[in-house]
């Protein structure tokens, strides 16, 4: 692979001079074709996000980004199931290539795509670009989580929904930068259950704001962000017990003083107890009770091979290196019942 900038230069300061937004994009650029395609993508998501499109939204994918081949694999069975439950569902493929960490780890695909702590973020930003364009060739669309505002930059063209993590909702610069992202962003509540700094979040995220940024020419440079109006709420658990059910949706309607934003569910993290095998479970609840909640969509961790791995010489194909996913065979299972069911839903109400 052609490096983007090959002579990286490296400071007295121990600084590394990446490339910059505008050249990554000029060396992977994104063509008119596949640009209309993302518009369309982005309106579909707006549209099931606002009710005016009755289909599921379903963000389904690796915890993590760590084998460019095994998430292409990955991808092209996404892309044919979609094909099979369109009329029900509409697919994301989950893409995330850097992982918030609540003390050291592996930070993601976009900081250490060899896996073997050199930090190779020139590497990281080339490959995720490249992985990240031939994901959408496939006809796709792409799902990540903004985790560094700098790095929003180079990829703001590709994404057709972006989340704020539980660690981030109640970060300021998040909630700026996420007013000017030209997609849909949820907000996760806190980890201990906060759903108050996830709705602060949204209502940040909807209105303008002018704040320091990064250029598309590498530069230090004031924002002006017109706000996100479709920034809407993801509910992960917490801590303490999960809280996608009717029972915990209708307690966080009573102390909302305005009305609830859009919801999402997780069927991941406290939802599940971190046990990757219960969230069949969790999405089967919220789909029973979901005339009551009018939730919009789900996220699922899922990958080609159940359970996960640590970091070796002889790892897993397929496997994540994060948190535990649920398999490609019983992913792909439990989102045909779920669309069967759902057209039994909707017959039930014809008759």
């Amino acid at each position: 692979m052609n490096a983007v900038n090959p002579a990286l230069v490296a400071s007295p300061n121990n600084e590394v001079l990446l490339s910059t937004p505008q050249q990554l994009k000029r060396h992977y650029p994104l063509s008119a074709p596949l640009a209309a395609q993302i518009a369309q993508q982005r309106q579909t998501i707006e549209n099931i996000l606002s009710g005016e499109d009755p289909r599921l939204l379903v963000i389904s994918g690796p915890c993590s980004i760590h084998d460019p081949v095994a998430v292409l694999e990955y991808a092209e069975k996404l892309q044919q199931l979609q094909c099979e439950l369109e009329d029900q569902i509409f697919l994301v493929m989950r893409t995330y290539i850097e992982k918030p960490r609540t003390t050291v780890g592996w930070k993601g695909f976009l900081y250490d795509p060899q896996l073997d702590d050199s930090s190779n973020l020139e590497m990281g930003l080339q490959q995720s670009r490249q992985l990240y364009l031939q994901i959408i060739e496939m006809g796709l669309p792409i799902a990540s989580e903004i985790l560094s505002p700098m790095s929003t930059g180079y990829f703001d063209d590709l994404l057709a929904w972006g989340a704020i993590g539980a660690r981030t909702s109640e970060s300021q610069i998040h909630r700026e930068i996420s007013s000017h992202m030209p997609y849909s962003i949820g907000f996760k509540n806190g980890t201990d259950g906060s759903i108050q700094i996830a709705l602060d979040a949204i209502q940040a995220a909807q209105n303008s704001h002018q704040f320091l940024g990064m250029s598309q020419q590498g530069l230090p440079c004031i924002l002006q962000s017109s706000g996100n109006p479709l920034a809407h709420l993801i509910l992960r658990g917490s801590n303490t017990g999960p809280n996608y059910q009717l029972s915990e949706i209708e307690k966080i309607k009573a102390k909302c003083k305005r009305e609830l934003p859009a919801l999402v569910i997780d069927c991941s993290h406290g939802n599940s107890s971190k046990n990757p095998q219960l969230q069949p479970q969790v999405l089967e609840t919220i789909i029973a009770e979901r005339a009551h909640t009018q939730v919009r969509g789900v996220m699922l961790e899922s990958h080609l091979v159940d359970g996960q791995q640590k970091i070796s010489c002889n790892m897993i194909y397929g496997q994540s290196i994060t948190d535990g996913c649920l398999g490609w065979e019983k992913t792909a299972h439990l989102l045909r019942e779920v669309a069967e069911t759902m057209r039994k839903q909707a017959l039930d109400l014809i008759a």
